[in-house]
């Protein structure tokens, strides 16, 4: 269980922080949710807290492994498939397993695919989530400016 005030990531969302725990009655059952008010965009997600481990709700990484992972990120490989199918449904699972290396590989593979030969609409969308979720732990993590982190993140990944 977590608690109000507590800095939690939602893999396809992002990082936020539990802002209360409110009682909703869904299709006749009382439930209870998280109301996880997200750092990015002003955006409010309910989390069943009994679903958490479910979808993979976990706590925002500490400052010191944030910094490990920036340091990590410029080194990471890509290896994306020519088939834009195979490599979204690739992409998605890497997203959805929270792992924020996995999501920086989302990131760094797609603007290298996207300085070379440009994006879909699809994938410039879960670009823009990518870096969005990825951002979104770091600024939390790290208490630093969502622009500072963007810059980084935009310098490590683009080679």
């Amino acid at each position: 269980m977590y608690q109000v005030g507590d800095k939690v990531v939602h893999p396809m969302h992002g990082a936020g922080v539990i802002d209360s725990i409110v009682q909703r009655k869904v299709s006749g059952h009382v439930q209870e949710f998280y109301l996880l008010k997200l750092s990015v965009g002003n955006m409010v997600v309910m989390v069943p807290t009994d679903n958490t481990g479910e979808i993979g709700m976990r706590p925002v990484v500490s400052g010191t492994r944030a910094e490990e992972l920036m340091s990590e990120m410029e080194g990471i490989e890509v290896d994306m498939t020519q088939n834009w199918n195979r490599r979204y449904r690739e992409n998605m699972v890497r997203l959805k397993s929270g792992d924020l290396l996995e999501v920086a590989r989302v990131v760094k593979g797609l603007l290298r695919r996207d300085s070379q030969r440009g994006l879909s609409n699809g994938e410039r969308k879960m670009l823009h989530t990518a870096k969005q979720i990825l951002i979104s732990e770091l600024v939390l993590a790290q208490s630093l400016p969502y622009e500072t982190v963007e810059s980084s993140i935009n310098s490590l990944l683009s080679h």
